[in-house]
Order: C-alpha cells, then structure tokens, then sequence
C-alpha cells in the first residue's frame, strides 16, 4: 500500500496547454464538464471493448455507469466512472504529458488569437486539461481493470508546473476525477446548473450519467439531497433514434463528443442501411480542418460500434485517406463482437459498409455543392477552402468514384480575378468557346506564378479559359484525372501548342513561315545551350514574352520537378524545350547580335526558367550577364 508520493514536472508543452486552456476557453468555461463525461465515457468504452477478450475485467461490476457529484462544504465538483482506470504509468503518460504525433506543428499553429486558439485546443483532444478552468486544483483516483486493489493511484496537481502520484488502495474500478473550484465557481455547486450542463451537453451519452436526487424537505424548507440515484441523461445511443427525434442540436453536441471538437459540424448524415449488410451510419464534416490534416498519418475520426458496442477509435478501414477529415460513428450488425483491425482488412462485410460510407459522403457533398440555397452555396465554399486539398487525393486514389470526385473539384482560373474565386470542372466546359476540344491549364508553385505565366498569353489574346493549379496536389490530380465530361485536360506548359478549330489559317500558316525563317537562328541557340535543352523552337504561344520553357508531351514539367526535388525524391531526368517568340525585338534583335550571342541565348533561357517559378544553377552567372548587356547596351554597344 505506502508507496512513496512522487513529484513529477509536467512536460514543457503541458504548461503552454494549461495556459492556454484558462485563458482561451474561459468564455466557455462550463464545456469542462463536457470533456470530463466524454472521458468517462471512453474509458467504459475501452473497458467493454477489452472485455470482450477478458471478462474478468468487469469483476461483480459490469453495471458501467458516470456519476457526478458535488460537495457544497468542500467546494468540489466530482465525475467518476467505472470504466478501463489508469495504472501508474498511463497516470503519468496521460496526464502530465502529450504524446501525440503532431504536437509541434500544433503549437506551431497557435497564434495569440483566443477564439482560433480555442478551436485548436478543442481538436487537439486534450479535454482533461480543461479542469484547470474552473479548478485550482485537480484530484485523480484511479484504478485499472485487472490489478489489485492496493495497485490503485493517486494524482494531483495545481496545474503550476508539476504533479504528484503515489500508489494507494481503493476498492472501486475506474476512475475519479475531483475538481476543487476556484473562489468565484460556486454555480457548479448547483444540482440545477450542474444538470442543464449534462442534458445540455451530454445527453447523447449511451451510458447512465446519475447524481443522487434531490428533494424538497419541508421541515428544512430546502432542497435536500437523497440516497436515491437519478439518470440525468437519455442514455440512450443517439444514432438508433429516428432522424425526427433528434435535434439540430443534439446532432451538434454529439459531433462534438465524437470529434472532440469546440466548434459545431459544416454538415452530416444520419443512415440506416438494411439490407445484405445492416448497419447506422452517422457521418459529419467539421468547420474547419484540424492542424494535422495533412499527415496521412495521423488518425481517422470514425469509431466502430458492433450492435451499440464500442470496438474502436479511428477505424481507418472506414473510410478512405482522401476522406479523413470526416467524424462520426457506424454501428453494425453484422461484424463479429470480438472483430480486430487485421479481420477488418480482409473482410468483405466491411468492404461493403466503406463503400457505403463513401458514397454518402460524397452525396452530402454534392447536395451542398450543387444547391441552390445561397446558404448550402457557402458551405460548400467553407469546406472547398478547409479540406479541398485533401479531396483531390480521391481522383488518383478512388478509380470507383473518380468521376463523382472530379464533379466535386474546384479550380481557381483566368475566368475569375482571386484564387478564393473557385470554378467547376463542369461550369469551365459549360462556358468552353465553339470548337474548343480541351480543358486547359497551367501548373505553378503559386497561384501569382500561375496567373502570370507567359504561357498564358496566346490564350488571353483569344479569350480562352485556363484553370490556374497551384496546389502541389494538382500535379496528382492532373496525372490521374485525363478527361473530364469527354473532353482531355491539357497542359498549356506540355506538347506543341495545338488550338484544333480555334487557331486559324493564318496563324498556322505565320507559324509554319517563322519556324523556315528562324531555323538558324534556333539550330545557333541550340549549340550554344548546348544539353541544357532538349530543344530549340519558334512558338505563336507568346505574344509578350520573348520566351518559355515547356515539356515534352510525355516528361515530367517543371514544376512536378521542382516538387519531387523538394520531397527529396529522384525526378526522372527531362530537359526542357526552350520557344521563343520570333516576333519579340530581343528575338529579331538576336538574329544579328555576334559579339554576345551565347549571353542573349543564355539570358533566353534563364528568364524563361524565373519565369515558370524555376530556380538558376548559377544566379551570380545570371547578374553578371544582365549588368554586363545592361551595360553594352547603354555604351551603345549592344550589337
């Protein structure tokens, strides 16, 4: 029993946490209960879940329940359960540090700002932290499923800097949670406030959450607490009630049980599936994507439930990668109880439910996105800026629903003047000019470099529409999506340039004539570039620009190349072909320079690298040449 008390300091992250909770969240403070119950409840969770391999675990207490308690006296609030409990080492892995994947880039994400701050927090799923909002000081008993009494724990802290624990005997499974309220807390002290909280927050709940019942004494003429259990909540799960029972705001609160969220859902879907397979779906995509998005990573939001009992957090085999922001929860009726993540992958039951789940996300997706409510319309932009990154990864990745996927894509393009001004692969076909056979586009490392690509040029002047990609995604998605509606993406940077029925006679013909009157000149820039081109040509694609870089139909551009370079990963070798516009003066002028030629053919080259966002091997080189004709030109030299 009296194993030494230990003081432990808390992990450096822990303080900036407890820091942020107070003051982040204090406008909201009551959300601490929330947390607590939400706790409870997947501690009970697990306990069932590990049970079903062990029943001993549940000794002669398999009745799970959440109490919550008060002392008016003691001026403390309590939430116990009987749940899985806490060893000594979880206590200590639990509560004093934070050992999530993606902690740094979670404070990296912090700004000052409370509000954002406190959506932040929220996902981050550290809701035992936010005890410290109305607490001074936190008590925690505890002891895990399948060790003895006398293995129980005891931890404390002032959330200052530092915890204690010790070993302790307690009979009772489970865990306790003890809030000593700061002055000034005294309405959590208040059976009524305590129970609008729960129903308020936690009556979603599919275990009892019971406090002892009050009555009125008449020889008191007060309230008087009984020995009498009350369940507070409906306990009840949520997802088994018809759709017309359930509120808007039950809805809400339960996403922000399961998420782990502050802020209220974008949208769900609430399903029943009869049929081969049996099973409730009750899916939600957030407001805003959480601070880990983008590690693949990093966990999924869906938990499994096998006839309402809980079989596990983060069922990746529910759902897709390019669909891992989505939350919620799928019952079955069908999976075997003692189901595990390796019978999952193999099981075609679950393949069915997974394709199911997707398809109702999808069509969630669609009904926002092509609605005609103005309301629907900005949700769907909401959620095209916080995940549409992440949803372009279904075209390379869903071959099933690629089609579905690229209705739902969103593109920023020369038709709109900011990138938050977004169109649809069908809304560009729909204003395609006549005899426009292709979907055009060019790929930049930003949306800036995309807009202003010389690549451009021949477009504007013809008033033909190009999409603009400057997500490092969009390579992906244009490697895997060919054709949209019947129509082939192309981009304006690959290949010769070929505008089908839109370029007329007699610009083919200008076209044909410069490449007969330049094929010195390019034979010459060709030499001298030497194996830094694959190649030397006269283009009608430009009509500003002297001139651009562009790839091979079947070679990476360079922008792939640029990002592959980046991720550290070998790009295939390619050169680029160098084009230049025979009627720029630079040009013309280049087809009587002698004494600098191998400095204007350079310079060519260089400004059309800058240009397409590229980086030079020699940038000193590149001033130097440009001081130098700056110079020869100014001396009046230049020729």
């Amino acid at each position: 029993m009296g194993a030494q008390k230990e003081t432990l300091g808390f992990q450096a992250e822990v303080k900036q946490l407890l820091n942020l909770m107070i003051h982040s969240l204090y406008s909201n403070k009551e959300i601490f209960l929330r947390e607590l119950i939400s706790n409870a409840s997947d501690a009970c969770d697990r306990l069932r879940f590990e049970a079903l391999n062990n029943a001993g675990l549940y000794g002669d207490d398999s009745d799970l329940k959440i109490r919550v308690s008060f002392d008016k006296d003691g001026r403390t609030l309590s939430i116990s359960d009987n749940g899985i409990g806490l060893s000594r080492e979880e206590a200590v892995e639990h509560l004093g540090t934070i050992a999530k994947s993606g902690t740094r880039e979670f404070f990296a994400a912090l700004t000052g700002d409370q509000a954002r701050d406190a959506h932040l927090i929220g996902q981050f799923g550290v809701g035992f932290y936010s005890s410290y909002i109305v607490a001074d000081k936190v008590t925690v008993l505890s002891r895990r499923a399948g060790l003895e009494a006398n293995q129980a724990i005891r931890w404390e802290s002032s959330g200052e800097g530092d915890f204690t624990i010790e070993v302790i005997e307690r009979a009772q499974r489970g865990t306790e949670v003890t809030l000593h309220l700061r002055e000034g807390e005294d309405e959590f002290l208040s059976n009524w406030k305590v129970r609008e909280i729960i129903r308020k927050y936690s009556d979603h709940i599919t275990l009892p959450i019971v406090m002892k019942k009050e009555e009125w004494n008449e020889e008191k003429k007060a309230q008087v607490v009984t020995d009498q259990d009350e369940t507070v909540n409906q306990a009840s799960a949520l997802w088994t009630r018809p759709k017309s029972e359930i509120s808007d705001e039950q809805y809400k609160e339960f996403y922000k049980h399961v998420a782990h969220d502050f802020e209220d859902p974008l949208a769900h879907v609430h399903a029943r599936v009869e049929g081969k397979q049996e099973y409730t779906q009750l899916l939600y995509i957030p407001s805003r994507a959480p601070f880990d998005l983008f590690e693949r990573t990093a966990r999924h939001g869906i938990k499994l439930y096998v006839r309402r009992v809980f079989i596990m957090d983060d069922a990746e085999q529910l759902m897709p990668l390019y669909l891992r922001f989505v939350r919620g929860i799928v019952d079955s009726n069908d999976l075997p109880l003692n189901v595990s993540r390796e019978i999952l992958q193999q099981s075609r039951d679950m393949e069915s439910i997974r394709g199911g789940c997707v398809k109702k996300v999808l069509g969630l997706l669609e009904s926002l996105a092509d609605s005609e409510e103005e309301a629907d319309k900005e949700k769907y932009a909401k959620f095209w800026k916080e995940f549409g990154r992440v949803l372009k990864e279904g075209v390379g990745e869903d071959f099933t629903n690629k089609d579905r996927v690229a209705k739902l894509l969103r593109f920023a393009s020369t038709h709109a003047d900011t990138p938050d001004e977004n169109v649809s692969l069908a809304a560009y076909v729909s204003r395609m000019k006549d005899g426009q056979e292709k979907i055009y586009y060019v790929t930049a490392e930003t949306f800036t470099a995309a807009r202003h690509s010389p690549h451009l040029e021949i477009f504007r002047k013809k008033g033909i529409e190009v999409l603009l990609l400057s997500d490092r995604v969009d390579e992906w998605v244009t490697g895997h999506l060919t054709e949209f509606d019947g129509k082939p993406l192309q981009s304006v940077a690959k290949g010769g340039l070929d505008l089908g029925k839109l370029e007329d006679v007699a610009e083919k013909e200008e076209a044909e004539k410069a490449a007969d009157e330049y094929k010195e000149l390019l034979g010459k820039i060709k030499t001298t570039l030497g194996d830094k081109v694959k190649d030397v040509r006269a283009t009608h694609r430009l009509t500003d620009s002297p001139s651009c870089l562009v790839a091979d139909q079947y070679d990476l551009g360079g922008n792939l190349q640029r990002i592959l370079k980046a991720a550290g990963q070998q790009a295939p070798a390619s050169k680029p072909i160098l084009e230049i516009n025979p009627k720029h003066p630079a040009v013309q002028r280049l087809k009587y320079e002698e004494t600098r030629f191998d400095d204007w053919a350079n310079l060519l080259l260089e400004q059309a690298t800058l240009a397409e966002g590229g980086s030079l091997d020699d940038p000193a080189g590149f001033v130097k040449r440009i001081n130098d004709l700056m110079l020869a030109l100014s001396l009046g030299s230049g020729r």
